[in-house]
């Protein structure tokens, strides 16, 4: 992802969360001339069984391994479609375990999540949790709410219709939440990439978790000049920017430095963004939310696709 991905995977489970999170790898893998794998894994409960005649069967492994089966060669033969090279992988057990197992080898992980109600849809619910903190490659997080599907607004017809027309928005506008950790850094290096390779608008967000009155951190002594410490926290970004832009020159992005905590803001800007950047792991601010409650938060709330970036990944 760094500079040009050679292998994307994204996870697939037939749902249109999954095909959404599909369109959007299929559309990566165009952009980075990489190969695609659609990888779906199944379980085998201890007992399942089929509607058949208005009776029920009980459903062998191999029907179980076959449907998911199915599942992956579709996705494939949407990307071979798309003109990507494309291939399967079938597996069975956790799809969070076999994700992070694959990242290993792998520029980008691409999955889905319902989005908005912070409900999940099946294999994508605590895959899109586990899988950005513990994956050897960036992930991105893809939510149902990005895409508009062709019948949207004919309800009938949606329904009627079990693979509506999937249409991404374009790139215009990348965020990236920086807080001075390493990952931030290189998470800010990815996006610049990102944005001059797109031709999109780029903005840098800097959180200061100071607030007036009986809000964050408003025990601090008066003596404390807030506007200074503003001040000082825009300072230490542009100072990251310009030596990100003696590797990656020809971009000016746009700087905001502003009161709040690292979900409020993200999840706000991703109202207006069309992909958010940032890491995984840092001293707090963005780069040290997603490791909890508030990394579900902005994966499972934001109105974007999140490029999450953690401590593993290094720019090539």
């Amino acid at each position: 992802m760094a500079t040009m991905a050679k292998q994307i995977v994204v996870g697939v489970d037939g749902s249109t969360a999954s095909r959404i999170a599909l369109a959007w790898a299929i559309r990566q893998a165009q952009r980075k001339q990489a190969n695609l794998v659609a990888l779906c894994s199944y379980s085998l409960p201890s007992f399942t069984v089929a509607s058949l005649d208005g009776g029920y069967a009980a459903l062998d492994d191999a029907a179980i391994a076959e449907g998911a089966r199915q599942v992956a060669e579709e996705a494939k033969q949407a990307a071979t479609s798309a003109g990507v090279n494309a291939s399967t992988m079938v597996v069975p057990g956790d799809a969070a375990a076999a994700l992070i197992e694959i990242s290993k080898e792998s520029d980008l992980v691409v999955v889905g999540t319902k989005g908005g109600s912070g409900i999940p849809e099946r294999l994508l619910g605590t895959v899109s949790s586990a899988l950005p903190a513990h994956a050897s490659c960036p992930t991105v997080v893809v939510p149902r709410c990005w895409a508009r599907l062709e019948g949207d607004d004919n309800a009938e017809s949606s329904a009627q219709d079990d693979h509506p027309v999937i249409e991404l928005p374009p790139v215009r506008k990348i965020v990236v939440g920086v807080d001075g950790s390493v990952t931030s850094q290189v998470a800010l290096r990815i996006a610049m990439r990102e944005a001059k390779d797109l031709g999109a608008e780029l903005v840098v967000v800097g959180g200061v978790p100071i607030a007036s009155g009986s809000g964050l951190l408003a025990w601090l002594p008066a003596a404390i000049d807030r506007n200074q410490v503003v001040e000082d926290v825009r300072r230490g970004i542009e100072r990251l920017v310009d030596q990100a832009k003696m590797e990656i020159p020809d971009i000016d992005p746009e700087l905001v430095v502003m009161d709040g905590t690292g979900a409020e803001l993200l999840t706000r800007f991703s109202r207006t963004a069309d992909l958010l950047v940032l890491g995984s792991r840092g001293r707090g601010g963005f780069a040290g939310l997603l490791l909890g409650s508030t990394s579900q938060a902005v994966l499972h709330h934001s109105d974007c696709p999140v490029l999450v970036i953690n401590k593993r990944t290094e720019i090539h």
